[in-house]
């Protein structure tokens, strides 16, 4: 079966995390979207827990479903939707120790196919622990010791350290990670066999260190709120329950984990080095030249995803073996949408084209992925350039640092109003007769999202095609003016 999983989410009792990500709320976004199967976030948390086992129902092996799957539309105007639904059981730990001598803060991913092993491992972590605090409880263990209590309670779970190059809090974090997945893991490393990448990296970046050649490279949205939920997520066509899903990632093999769902990294909000305070955005050269201090008010920089990439690199070119998997890098339908509109991505009027959207093609990664660009154009010729333009890497971009998110355009500025018409609009078919048909918008098309391989175009990255890529100077070029992408940014 094809399907697509977002495997990193975060429930309300997590801080800074929206009310509406509760189940209803991730299912019906999860329609939304085009994803199949979610994580269900937190459940070392007891007050998360006992609404998990309250609400939801096994289904195929290590798969649950809500008990009533009759959960209303998120949008008005959007007609609920009846496509299958799975969780599940996923959690984040905060592993925060000392390690030779120096602080380590390491997030973990765990994956367990049952409650009792879930409530096993629960009951361990409060020993150690407070998990009542946070639905990502923050334990002074080390994550040997994690994947030790995993593999203790169930030897089918499996763990994946999280958003691996992510600064402050992250395997291979600038601030207080390792410099390879032994020195972290020790003697269960071979345990290991899937990194999540976070948004502000790609298998681009991660293929090129040898070390990580034998790990699968997923990607998750890691979203507080159910609206963001497949910004980033993993493609699979295998069997429908946990084991499946979880061999596909062992094997790494294109036949039945078929690729993932990425940011462009260049958005991720810790791509470059800098000091947002300061305003200062480096590229990893500058940062040296400035012995890793902001120029304005001298203290320390925070040395950025692809800074940390470049360190450990020893290859100037990503490898792939032929039967790698997949990787689409895209933006967030609202996103182009409120670029073509002029107006920001959650307003009104975006929103409203964001309806018709779905309504019409039957969700967010099947419009992004998969609608012919002939039938998108025939109602916006401006919306099936952009499709085009994002799917082949052809994109303005502006790398994120120091925590503020980067960004990603598809137009120069002032093209969509020449694209548009006198109107200055994008242009799109008369309404059919009784209805009132978005100026953005097309035939539906319906299905679980699998994507083909991206095509490679002028400026894009040869992000799929195994074997080849880029050459590492090229992320630093596609940040300037006539670079590849044909992008406008530099220091902040």
């Amino acid at each position: 079966m094809d399907y697509c999983a977002d495997l990193h989410i975060h429930s309300p009792f997590s801080r800074a995390t929206s009310k509406e990500c509760d189940l209803a709320g991730l299912a019906g976004w999860a329609r939304v979207k085009g994803i199949q199967v979610v994580g269900t976030g937190d459940f070392t948390h007891p007050g998360w827990f006992a609404r998990l086992r309250e609400v939801l129902e096994p289904a195929e092996p290590g798969f649950f479903r809500l008990r009533d799957e009759n959960v209303p539309a998120p949008l008005a105007g959007l007609a609920p939707s009846s496509a299958p639904v799975r969780f599940m059981l996923t959690a984040e730990i905060s592993c925060i120790y000392k390690r030779h001598g120096v602080v380590r803060k390491v997030h973990n991913l765990l994956y367990v196919p049952d409650f009792a092993a879930a409530e096993r491992i629960n009951a361990r972590l409060a020993g150690i622990g407070n998990i009542e605090s946070d639905g990502r409880p923050i334990l002074g263990l080390d994550s040997r010791n994690l994947l030790e209590i995993l593999l203790e309670a169930t030897s089918d779970g499996f763990l994946v350290p999280a958003h691996i190059w992510t600064p402050w809090f992250s395997l291979f974090g600038s601030k207080s990670g390792f410099d390879t997945v032994e020195e972290c893991f020790g003697d269960l490393t071979p345990h290991v066999f899937a990194l999540e990448t976070g948004l502000s990296s790609d298998p681009d970046m991660n293929r090129l260190i040898s070390a990580l050649d034998r790990f699968s490279l997923i990607s998750n949205s890691d979203c507080h709120s159910p609206s963001r939920l497949g910004r980033e997520a993993n493609l699979f066509s295998t069997g429908f329950d946990f084991f499946s899903l979880r061999d596909a990632l062992k094997g790494n093999s294109r036949e039945t984990f078929s690729g993932t769902v990425e940011f462009f990294p260049e958005e991720g909000k810790y791509h470059m080095d800098g000091h947002r305070d300061c305003g200062i955005r480096f590229e990893p050269d500058e940062t040296r030249r400035h012995g890793g201090r902001c120029p304005v008010c001298g203290r320390p920089l925070t040395v950025g995803v692809l800074h940390r990439v470049l360190e450990l690199a020893d290859r100037d070119t990503p490898l792939y073996p032929a039967d790698a998997p997949a990787f689409f890098s895209l933006v967030p339908l609202a996103e182009v949408v409120g670029e073509i509109l002029g107006v920001g991505p959650a307003s009104k009027q975006v929103m409203s084209n964001y309806v018709r959207l779905i309504d019409r093609f039957g969700s967010e990664l099947n419009i992004l992925l998969r609608a012919d660009s002939a039938e998108i154009a025939a109602a916006s010729p401006v919306l099936a350039e952009a499709i085009v333009r994002m799917r082949e890497g052809r994109v303005i971009r502006q790398g994120g640092f120091d925590g503020e998110y980067g960004t990603i355009k598809v137009f120069e500025e002032g093209e969509v109003a020449r694209l548009s018409g006198p109107a200055g609009a994008p242009q799109s078919d008369p309404p059919a007769s009784g209805s009132r048909r978005a100026k953005i918008g097309g035939p539906a098309r319906s299905g679980a999202c699998r994507g083909t391989r991206s095509r490679p175009g002028r400026g894009a990255r040869l992000r799929c095609t195994p074997g080849a890529g880029g050459r590492r100077a090229g992320y630093r070029q596609n940040l300037h003016p006539g670079g590849p992408a044909g992008g406008a940014a530099g220091n902040a």
